[in-house]
């Protein structure tokens, strides 16, 4: 049974009302969400004008057409904001220096995201050859940074931002800069340099795996 003008009117505005389609949606959206609502109000004012016969249906579809829009919009949105922190997969049988060379490769060629990549497992994989943390499949970037940051607490900020850096790049489909590999770089050799403290407390900040 299709509904009336005021079931049709209230349909729309408690489905496109949602939290949901409301955070996600850009300022066109909002603008072409406004102008529908007050296409609604002049459909209940009793204007004599408007074909109630003609108006049920283009509300129908009106609708449709705004939800999948507002879907389409959300989706990847939410999607970015509930994707978990991948694991770091620092492969235990490839050295540091090979993950060095693979990055520096990649930095030859600008391919600047791998280059991020490779060069953060380098970091993992120098912390365990150390034995400053153990080597754990399924460790994420930020269990590195927090686990990093017990041992070597001066470089805590340093590493915080190269997990985020990662998992920006790594999961978030995010693009690298030859300064973001830059500094990964210089972290690792600033890390090499450093003895570590486990005397420290690690900071609490953990992301459970994949």
């Amino acid at each position: 049974m299709e509904p009336d003008r005021q079931e049709a009117s209230r349909w729309a505005a408690e489905e496109l009302s949602k939290p949901v389609y409301q955070d996600a949606q850009p300022d066109w959206l909002t603008d072409l969400w406004l102008q529908f609502m007050d296409w609604l109000r002049s459909l209940n004012s009793g204007d004599p004008a408007i074909d109630s016969g003609m108006a049920v249906p283009a509300i129908g579809v009106t609708i449709v057409v705004l939800v999948a829009v507002a879907i389409l919009l959300a989706r990847p949105r939410l999607n970015a904001r509930r994707r978990p922190a991948g694991e770091v997969v620092a492969d235990p049988s490839i050295s540091p220096a090979e993950y060095r060379r693979l990055a520096a490769a990649a930095a030859a060629r600008s391919d600047w995201r791998t280059a991020v990549v490779e060069q953060f497992r380098a970091i993992v994989r120098s912390a365990e050859e150390r034995t400053v943390i153990d080597p754990l499949p399924g460790r994420t970037a930020d269990e590195v940074a927090a686990q990093l940051a017990g041992a070597f607490g001066s470089c805590a900020k340093q590493l915080r931002r190269a997990a985020d850096q990662f998992d920006a790049v790594r999961y978030g489909n995010e693009e690298a800069t030859a300064r973001d590999h830059s500094d990964m770089v210089a972290l690792d050799q600033l890390l090499e340099s450093v003895k570590p403290d486990f005397g420290q407390r690690a900071p609490d900040r953990l992301a459970l795996p994949l």
